[in-house]
């Protein structure tokens, strides 16, 4: 079951699917399939670039993260306790799968908090297999650095690829790679490798399961987050009311 938002087309779906679902992936073989873990910003930000709305139309799972894209789809009928939060989706699966000793691969991060993560993780989980790691530059890869980071990832016989590049570079990489990468499953989780590095404060779940994660994260980095929280959940709100005036007038 589906539902949309502003174009943006969603699986009306929770965690435990989408952990059993990956895990139907990695059964039939590394044939990359790929989800996308979408909030407001990654709706806002597809309205102005047409090849993130593709992307986001066109990956095997676009899921729920933000509790506005969970309230719209509550408002069309659809049963979502809970949103798909990336890094509970993240920790989750570890917790529940560790025991089939999947292979991880990280890609994404500076070379601190992806190595912190691994860290944690083993620590946290002492059968977690990590099939290895990878840490871009912050800026385009030349097509021969490419071709060294697929071929790295294909040699490591991973099971499951979790990207953390932020949106929307992470949707576009997703997109854009999976048809080489030997994996069953890529999944962008964005700010989940910070968080679990412990380079990143999370907001308190009553916050997180209330709408108000974007309060938390804009107090602790004013400056940097202002802009895409005030000015883009204002222009959503404005994108839903104009859409749904059309809809009106349109019946």
């Amino acid at each position: 079951m589906h539902f949309e938002v502003l174009g943006v087309r969603f699986a009306a779906v929770q965690i435990p699917y989408v952990i059993r679902k990956i895990e139907e992936w990695i059964s039939d073989g590394p044939w990359a399939h790929y989800i996308s873990v979408s909030n407001v910003h990654s709706v806002i930000e597809s309205q102005q670039n047409a090849q993130l709305m593709e992307t986001l139309n066109s990956c095997d799972l676009n899921v729920p993260d933000g509790m506005p894209i969970v309230w719209l789809g509550r408002s069309q009928g659809h049963d979502l306790p809970r949103r798909v939060y990336g890094p509970d989706l993240f920790i989750e699966f570890c917790r529940d799968t560790q025991d089939k000793h999947y292979r991880h691969f990280f890609y994404g991060g500076t070379p601190d908090v992806v190595e912190a993560l691994v860290h944690k993780l083993k620590e946290k989980f002492p059968e977690f297999q990590v099939a290895g790691y990878f840490s871009p530059p912050f800026r385009p890869l030349t097509p021969p650095e490419d071709l060294q980071v697929i071929d790295m990832i294909n040699a490591a016989s991973a099971d499951v690829l979790w990207v953390g590049l932020g949106c929307p570079k992470q949707e576009l990489w997703m997109q854009e790679h999976h048809e080489s990468i030997r994996v069953a499953a890529i999944i962008g989780i964005g700010q989940a490798f910070n968080i679990y590095a412990e380079k990143l404060r999370q907001a308190p779940r009553w916050m997180r399961e209330n709408g108000l994660e974007w309060l938390f994260r804009l107090l602790l980095e004013p400056r940097r987050l202002w802009r895409r929280y005030l000015v883009t959940n204002t222009e959503f709100i404005v994108r839903l009311l104009l859409e749904t005036l059309r809809v009106r007038k349109a019946d």
